[in-house]
């Protein structure tokens, strides 16, 4: 254990004197010690304007290298950093400041005024532009360049990550310093980290999977991060060339995989391709093989766990599942009572660990639902395990079908459905019937028009149980989808809840 602060110590402190790059992208290149400098102005100004330890630093902005110094100098200075949706709506942004108690809030200087006249006036208001301007740089600048981290312990409070809303108000999760710091020390290892490692970064920051997974990992093992704004095609591929690894989301392999200039020989050098935050098709994973010759590492983890399971790095990767639970992670499938079911069956994925939040923020019987009496943590992720200990997630419970008294998981007729050529990708859940309880509908996207809702069932005809075929086919242009590219069900079933009245 640190001397001081925990988890700022441990990832950022080794290298504060480094010459080394940190972060590179078209605005320039910062090293290590260019870097902690910032992050020492930026801990001073938040001392300066009356942050304690254990407050909160509630941040809406632009991607950016300041927002990365920012996001450190909370640590450095004993505060909770709270990255929120660039998203999100006034209203929305209003709900977190006054939920989480933020003492201090970074904004855009667009929407500075409205929030002026809507919050507390004893909450402090600073604007982080997204070409790095604003009051944050501009007070930072002339703040003494050394600063000594405020104590803190591995069980205080790092962060609170909201969760999506889709069943009421938004959830905040606490992340301990323990639980960043623990998984971070586990991925250097099972992901073979090095200092030499440079990673593309394309990920949005106010999410676990850019922010802590990404970013922590690359300044812990002191490598090097291409920082770039969002996934940009152009950008991606003038840039590969200069990385080591990527971190993505499905979509990023499947619009590289559209371009014929992501080719072997622009990616025989890349040690790594990793993505997560959804499911990845097991036909990408072919096609992305068949391409450049190189097999996505794919994973699980959830902004409450971190990071839960990988595929291995050297071992068998095997397309489908997410992997084998990571070093320290308990994993276990269990019923509805949290009882271990069979290998094979499908049941709820519930954690144990260090990697594990400590519960939702001001929400105690929320906290003691989500978990059970022995400590797991319940995912509502459904998956089954195989007898490798493989793990295959096939929905979350929320989107279990229950149709005539008998479940249907999505994933199984999203699977089938995605191997019908015409097809790009499928989305199946649930409507009301009155007959049936709930009906089975799948939202489809063709590759052409050609494609009729006749077809398609009868392709499924002979593949899925009948009580498993969808009733209903919907064509649309686009799955609705989050920041992460995960598909919101919730959308579709709001839209659709009317389809089988009268």
């Amino acid at each position: 254990m640190s001397k001081s602060n925990h988890l700022f110590d441990a990832i950022f402190e080794p290298t504060k004197q480094s010459p080394d790059l940190f972060l590179i992208n078209n605005n320039g290149k910062i090293t290590y010690s260019e870097f902690h400098k910032t992050i020492n102005q930026i801990a001073n100004l938040l001392i300066q304007k009356g942050m304690k330890p254990g407050e909160r630093v509630a941040v809406q902005a632009e991607k950016s290298n300041l927002q990365i110094a920012l996001y450190a100098a909370t640590l450095k200075a004993g505060g909770v950093y709270l990255p929120l949706n660039t998203g999100y709506t006034l209203s929305e942004l209003e709900y977190f400041i006054e939920d989480s108690g933020a003492k201090i809030i970074v904004i855009d200087k667009k929407i500075e005024d409205q929030l002026l006249s809507s919050v507390d006036k004893s909450i402090t208001i600073l604007t982080l532009n997204s070409d790095e301007s604003g009051s944050v740089m501009d007070y930072a600048k002339n703040q003494d360049i050394k600063f000594e981290a405020i104590e803190r312990s591995p069980e205080d409070l790092a962060a609170i990550l909201y969760t999506s809303g889709t069943t009421g108000k938004s959830k905040g999760a606490i992340l301990s310093h323990k639980n960043l710091l623990s998984n971070t020390k586990v991925l250097k290892e099972y992901w073979k980290f090095t200092k030499n490692d440079v990673l593309l970064h394309m990920l949005p920051i106010y999410h676990t999977h850019g922010l802590f997974v990404a970013t922590n990992l690359l300044a812990y093992i002191g490598g090097a991060m291409i920082f770039l704004p969002k996934f940009d095609i152009d950008q991606a591929i003038e840039w590969m060339s200069k990385a080591t690894t990527m971190m993505g989301v499905p979509t990023f392999y499947t619009r590289l995989l559209s371009d014929q200039r992501f080719d072997k020989s622009l990616t025989n050098h890349m040690r790594l391709f990793i993505s997560g935050s959804a499911p990845l098709l097991a036909e990408t994973h072919k096609e992305f093989e068949d391409r450049t010759g190189k097999k996505i590492l794919e994973r699980y983890g959830m902004t409450e766990t971190n990071m839960c399971t990988s595929n291995p790095y050297d071992e068998e990767r095997i397309a489908g599942t997410v992997g084998l639970p990571l070093p320290g992670v308990e994993l276990r499938i269990a019923d509805d009572q949290g009882n271990e079911i069979k290998q094979g069956e499908i049941g709820i994925i519930e954690l144990r660990g260090e990697n594990v939040f400590k519960g939702y923020w001001q929400m105690p019987d929320k906290t003691n639902d989500s978990f059970r009496k022995d400590g797991f943590f319940i995912t509502g992720d459904m998956a089954k395990i195989d007898h490798k200990g493989y793990v295959t997630i096939v929905g979350r419970d929320k989107d279990l079908i229950i149709t005539g008294g008998l479940n249907v998981y999505p994933k199984e007729v999203e699977t089938v459905i995605d191997q019908i050529e015409s097809i790009l990708e499928s989305a199946v859940f649930g409507s009301p019937h009155k007959d049936f309880g709930e009906a089975v509908v799948a939202a489809i996207v063709r590759k052409n028009n050609s494609l009729s809702e006749i077809e398609v069932k009868k392709y499924l005809s002979d593949k899925l149980a009948k009580f498993k075929q969808p009733k209903k086919i919907i064509f649309i242009e686009n799955l609705p989808r989050n920041a992460m590219g995960k598909v919101q069900k919730a959308e579709l079933r709001k839209k659709y809840k009317s389809l089988f009245e009268g």
